[in-house]
């Protein structure tokens, strides 16, 4: 709280102030946040929602502390805009696979965009896109990245708790097979021989899929220090075709960097 100058009366301090944008993406993490909004309602008070079209129509204009963004970035007009978002925002965090590494529509970045145009619309006149699908962070600086298709609603409200109090925000930084001997799920690599990406793949989903007897798709990106090269390796002794291996690692964080290495290098072989 700060004092007024007669010292009798106090005014409320400033809460901080998020705001939510999208860009090329489906909506899934935004729908997360408002997913969240019962653990939301514990820290609701000490914020204040500025600017987020999906949830409500009023809007404040920025500076804003916190921006949360959604999506990747597939025209000209979506780069100026995340440049001008930037320079209003204190804190930029991108949220979900879209925004950290292209989204699963960065498949485009390794075909003809101009083929899909003509083949898709009637009318590809009318149509402006870039060639690419790129993260946020290859056009603007981000401070921090939640990752995830969609993200972890636990992990957002996380974020955003240690936003408001000012302390780093802990996101697990190992691997979804944690989280399988953690439920108790036997390894569909070891018993099964299933190509599975959960060793070079960032834990939060609750290895949703190898429960369910199916491999790890890389939902929440590559993990540190990953060695995906050396993996698709020992899948391919194992007689794992290479195509396979390619659509697998080219899949909702196929364009993150770890990622398209070890799928370029499988197609180059």
């Amino acid at each position: 709280m700060s004092k007024t100058s007669d010292h009798n009366s106090t005014e409320p301090a400033k809460k901080p102030t998020i705001a939510v944008f999208k860009f090329a993406s489906c909506d899934g993490c935004q729908l997360s946040l408002l997913d969240a909004e019962d653990e939301l309602l514990a820290i609701a008070h000490q914020v204040e929602i500025a600017y987020f079209l999906e949830a409500r129509t009023r809007t404040l204009a920025g500076p804003y502390d916190v921006g949360l963004v959604e999506g990747s970035i597939t025209t000209e007009h979506d780069a100026e805009r995340i440049r001008e978002i930037r320079r209003q925002c204190r804190f930029l965090v991108t949220i979900g696979a879209c925004a950290t590494s292209g989204g699963i529509q960065a498949l485009r970045n390794w075909a003809d965009v101009g083929e899909f145009i003509q083949q898709i619309y009637a009318t590809p006149q009318y149509i402006n896109t870039l060639a690419t699908s790129t993260a946020i962070a290859d056009h603007v600086p981000v401070d921090f990245e939640l990752r995830g298709c969609p993200i972890n609603k636990d992990q957002l409200v996380e974020l955003i708790t240690a936003l408001v109090i000012g302390r780093v925000p802990r996101v697990p930084n190992y691997s979804v097979c944690v989280e399988c001997k953690r439920r108790g799920t036997v390894c569909v690599a070891v018993a099964k021989g299933i190509s599975c990406l959960g060793p070079v793949t960032q834990a939060g989903c609750g290895a949703i899929c190898p429960a369910f007897n199916r491999e790890c798709f890389g939902c929440y990106g590559p993990q540190e220090l990953v060695n995906l090269k050396s993996l698709c390796a020992h899948y391919e002794e194992q007689g794992e075709s290479r195509d396979h291996l390619v659509r697998l690692v080219r899949n909702y964080n196929g364009y993150a960097a770890e990622f398209r290495a070890a799928s370029d290098a499988l197609e180059q072989q």
